[in-house]
């Protein structure tokens, strides 16, 4: 499995404190059967965003695990006037391995009125946004019909595995499961922090999938499609959204020529 969210650089966020913690994340990864995990940094006005030193402890990190698994480096993009202005410069310093792709997170309780201008700034630099676990945030929790929204405008939507196990509550389990039924999901990714109250949980999640919307959705949104974001290549064919209410073919499905 590929797991694209995955705070792992010791000492820049809320993730592993030392390098110790980082390797024990990564054993517990191992463990799962992931293969591939992407570093991803906040980016935000809490946590100083520093790409120089964010390579150089994952180079640590890499040096440490011997190729026992592969690790790429993007960020957890907050949504900004400063971030999005740096990220028509400089995209790279930014996107999953320095390619196409890029986490978008959104704050907790507040949900600007000018977000889906944003996301169309972000998708004219060149980079396509991965909205990360909507599920989780209560304002779109509140307004799910902006995901679908932002869906059919060439956004990809990525939920926390944990939220498909239950651990985040009912209610967002609930709309991980409503957000599978409806297509509008692409990628599963741990989000994880710690072994201890934050731990990886892809192998959970996935056979959770197999389960409720059997194998080939597992493979689909716990491999196929984060390997796509790891290497920067376009996502394989979709499923097509369920329909809208007023029966329009969606912007993804009108785009894959379904």
């Amino acid at each position: 499995m590929f797991d694209v969210h995955y705070h792992l650089v010791f000492g820049v966020d809320d993730g592993p404190k030392c390098i110790e913690d980082s390797l024990a994340l990564i054993e517990a990864s191992i463990d799962e059967g992931v293969t591939h995990i992407v570093a991803t940094p906040h980016a935000n006005h809490k946590y100083s965003f520093e790409p120089e030193i964010n390579r150089a402890r994952l180079e640590t990190i890499r040096e440490r695990v011997d190729g026992r698994i592969t690790l790429g480096l993007g960020c957890d993009f907050h949504m900004s006037f400063d971030n999005i202005q740096c990220l028509h410069q400089h995209a790279s310093r930014y996107t999953v391995n320095g390619k196409r792709y890029l986490l978008v997170e959104f704050a907790d309780f507040i949900l600007p009125r000018e977000s889906s201008n944003s996301l169309f700034k972000i998708r004219a630099a060149g980079v396509i946004p991965v909205l990360t676990h909507p599920e989780r945030n209560p304002m779109l929790m509140s307004e799910p019909q902006r995901v679908r929204e932002w869906v059919e405008t060439g956004c990809l939507v990525q939920i926390t595995a944990a939220s498909l196990c239950g651990d985040f509550g009912s209610k967002s389990q609930s709309m991980a499961t409503e957000l599978l039924r409806k297509n509008l999901v692409h990628v599963v990714a741990s989000d994880a922090h710690s072994v201890k109250w934050r731990a990886p949980s892809m192998r959970r999640a996935y056979d959770v999938l197999i389960k409720e919307f059997g194998k080939e959705t597992a493979d689909r949104l716990c491999v196929e499609n984060p390997r796509a974001i790891f290497f920067g290549e376009r996502l394989p064919p979709q499923p097509e959204l369920v329909a809208s209410y007023n029966g329009k073919r969606s912007f993804l499905g009108r785009f894959l020529g379904k």
